[in-house]
């Protein structure tokens, strides 16, 4: 698990303020719409399916007492998210603050139907509700950046969509494309790696800054 001391902080902090630090590459944006109040779609913004919840799995998020439930195809996708948001940004999560699937078809945005194919993930929705920004310390939304650049693009995040939603993520491609099957590849290497992985990377080292700045 990587840590930050407090120069270090503010350090970053400076730096991201001064705009050295600028975000990765903006996801798809996602707007709400009038059909979006109840979503009656087969499928879900993103293309996945509609589940039932009998189609779905709860899976233990490694490294915490929590688990989410997901589709299976979408698991070591959103879990790495997960699991490096408890490890970089909030250790101190509490049972149900981390969803995923519901079968509840009343959405306030379209981009809330990944949910309904446990395809998407909502964090402290409570802390960091629809509509409200700037809900993150300039070094967390570092580390969101870092999460996002690990992922090519695959995971869109909530505060780049429309309306902004700080606390969401989800997957933006089928899980049968390229992008989905080598993010998935690599990130089951890393797990088998020694040092690489979620709760072995540090978001700050000038590579991982550069990149995600980049992008």
């Amino acid at each position: 698990m990587t840590r930050m001391d407090r120069r270090r902080f503010l350090s970053l902090s400076g730096l991201a303020l001064s705009g050295a630090v600028v975000g990765t590459a903006i996801p798809a944006v996602a707007h709400a719409d009038a059909d979006s109040a109840t979503w009656r779609q087969k499928t879900s913004l993103n293309g996945w399916p509609v589940l039932s919840e009998g189609e779905t799995q709860r899976f233990r998020i490694e490294g915490s007492g929590l688990s989410v439930r997901l589709a299976p195809a979408a698991a070591p996708v959103l879990l790495y998210v997960a699991r490096r948001f408890i490890y970089e940004i909030d250790s101190q999560l509490q049972a149900g603050e981390i969803t995923g699937y519901t079968d509840d078809r009343n959405i306030a945005a379209s981009y809330e139907s990944a949910y309904l194919s446990g395809s998407g993930i909502t964090i402290r929705p409570l802390l960091y509700p629809m509509g409200a920004e700037n809900g993150f310390f300039e070094h967390e939304k570092i580390v969101i950046r870092d999460i996002l650049a690990d992922c090519d693009g695959v995971i869109a995040w909530g505060g780049d969509l429309d309306p902004v939603k700080e606390s969401h993520f989800h997957i933006t491609v089928p899980a049968t494309s390229s992008e989905y099957r080598n993010l998935v590849d690599r990130l089951r290497t890393w797990e088998d790696s020694p040092g690489k992985g979620a709760g072995a990377i540090d978001a700050f080292i000038p590579e991982r800054l550069q990149r995600a700045g980049s992008n």
